[in-house]
């Protein structure tokens, strides 16, 4: 609907997303049946601010709630926005990591409005961790990064007498990774008709890639002759090399027979257009379902079962550590703790009763 403005804002001092239009039967139906208040003071119907809420709005009105704007934030503040984004592309960070950051930032600037940055205490990110993050139920890694986003915009862009050394990090939950078993991955791999689908999700396990990682291969990555993939410019800005097999390699030329990529290895349906993130995850998705898997199977699930197996087949954990592209070891230990190799092994004092 292209009537209809979504902002962020402050009411009765709780974050909330004023829903406005003009006055309209139909819509404030729409409003009512999603159990959006009237505010007689802003003169627009509004919901608290959650995932929750923006998944409604989404699908009640039809609207991309990426398309909503700060209401609260003055231009000095936005400007400084502005300036910490030019910083991180100078500093060449990635586009998902700058993406992240600044709508990270701008959250929290958000909930600190009317003050200012230069005002910002350390208190003001605690406040925030318990009004808004758990409140609202948000994750682990969701605070951290809202963390990381502040300390680097307030000593970069504000320059603040602000110790953001005071700005704590959440205490670490350690999840294990998910790890399918290799018959659920063949059931997934052998799901997809399509040989475009069939060889994006096996190249996955295959090769213990990141999403990231298979969408940006091209085809010359792929060194056929010596059995080796290129990675380029990975997590880290790190590159990497990874065995290749002969099977996947086989299964790689059907593929490029049959497309015949002009730039990206795996391209959309507009040739040389890079084949996006989302569809790749609706390919699993499917893959998944036709499987009769019920499990919420993501593509990090194909690398961390990648990881696994490896593991479980032998193969020391310093070799991992290198075709996975992990800086640290620690990163790569955490696969000890699913691998069933030594487990299988152990014998429970209940089967000697």
């Amino acid at each position: 609907m292209e009537d209809i403005k979504l902002e962020y804002g402050k009411h009765r001092g709780k974050r909330v997303i004023f829903i406005r239009f003009a006055y309209d039967l139909g819509m404030i139906s729409i409003a009512k049946s999603i159990n959006a208040t009237w505010s007689l003071t802003q003169k627009s119907w509004y919901l608290p601010y959650s995932a929750e809420s923006l998944e409604k709005i989404s699908k009640a009105f039809n609207v991309v709630v990426n398309e909503v704007v700060p209401c609260n934030l003055s231009i000095e503040v936005l400007n400084s926005i502005k300036s910490f984004r030019l910083w991180m592309e100078h500093k060449r960070y990635s586009a998902s990591s700058i993406k992240t950051y600044t709508e990270s930032i701008k959250t929290f600037l958000e909930y600190c409005s009317p003050k200012p940055p230069e005002e910002i205490v350390a208190q003001d990110m605690v406040n925030f961790v318990n009004d808004f993050i758990i409140k609202n139920k948000h994750s682990y890694s969701y605070q951290n990064q809202m963390v990381s986003s502040a300390k680097l915009y307030f000593r970069e862009i504000i320059k603040s007498n602000l110790d953001v050394e005071k700005f704590e990090r959440p205490r670490r939950h350690h999840k294990l990774p998910n790890v399918l078993s290799k018959e659920e991955v063949k059931s997934i791999l052998e799901s997809p008709r399509n040989i475009k689908h069939r060889a994006m999700l096996s190249l996955i396990y295959a090769c213990g890639l990141r999403r990231s990682e298979l969408l940006n291969l091209k085809p010359a990555d792929v060194d056929s002759k010596r059995k080796l993939l290129h990675v380029r410019n990975s997590k880290g800005k790190k590159d990497r090399i990874v065995p290749i097999s002969e099977k996947t390699i086989i299964m790689l030329r059907d593929y490029y027979v049959s497309y015949k990529p002009k730039t990206w290895l795996f391209e959309g349906q507009l040739p040389g257009r890079q084949y996006s993130g989302e569809s790749l995850s609706k390919v699993l998705h499917y893959a998944v379902k036709f499987a009769g898997i019920n499990k919420p199977v993501t593509l990090h699930w194909l690398r961390h079962s990648y990881a696994t197996h490896l593991l479980e087949s032998g193969t020391d954990l310093r070799f991992i550590q290198e075709l996975l592209g992990h800086k640290s070891s620690k990163t790569t230990e955490i696969y000890t703790h699913v691998s069933t190799r030594s487990l299988q092994q152990i014998k429970s004092p209940f089967d000697d009763l």
